[in-house]
């Protein structure tokens, strides 16, 4: 699915139409466990490694959080009904090209994109080395400023035994045509 195909709304969507009146924000979370055989990517990047995460596409956890917190705060479906694990079309797909169907179709239900702050939770890689290369391929695929931060799980459960990583994302929406900011 390219994201000119996935931008509408699914003719079946029978849910109530989410009002554009005012700005609206979404969470998203993703985990993976890690596999033998890097590299790992996250936002896009792909960082040098060992291991790699686990998953029907590229297993980009970052990628995969923000992806559903932005089609949450538009009231969308989320990452696993656009894109089922189910489908091999989907099988390596690149993440980042599922955050900008995200971001397609939020923008068809009338929302742009104004901020998102991502937090990666994992004892490696290390994501301050890469961090800023990361902003900036997300940076350019949502057209909003985001923030991208992270944090051990200092040892604790299978993150701090370094079985694998999550991430949680927010995404800030505002109505295009301005709704009540106007």
């Amino acid at each position: 699915m390219q994201p000119d195909e996935a931008a509408s709304p699914s003719v079946s969507d029978t849910r109530s139409p989410v009002s554009t009146k005012f700005p609206r924000t979404g969470i998203g979370y993703d985990s993976h466990r890690f596999i033998a055989g890097g590299p790992i990517v996250l936002g896009g990047v792909r960082i040098p490694s060992d291991v790699r995460l686990a998953g029907h596409s590229d297993g980009d956890a970052i990628a995969h959080a923000l992806t559903d917190a932005i089609l949450g705060a538009c009231g969308d479906r989320d990452i696993g009904t656009l894109f089922p694990d189910t489908d091999s079309a989907n099988a390596g797909r690149d993440s980042i090209e599922m955050l900008a169907v995200a971001v397609a179709r939020a923008s068809a239900r009338g929302f742009l994109i104004v901020n998102a702050d991502v937090t990666v939770i994992a004892e490696r890689p290390k994501i301050s080395q890469h961090r800023d290369a990361i902003v900036i391929v997300l940076e350019r695929v949502t057209g909003a400023s985001v923030n991208v931060k992270a944090k051990t799980n200092e040892g604790m459960g299978w993150i701090g035994r370094g079985e694998g990583l999550a991430c949680i994302a927010v995404a800030t929406l505002y109505p295009r045509d301005g709704g009540i900011l106007q």
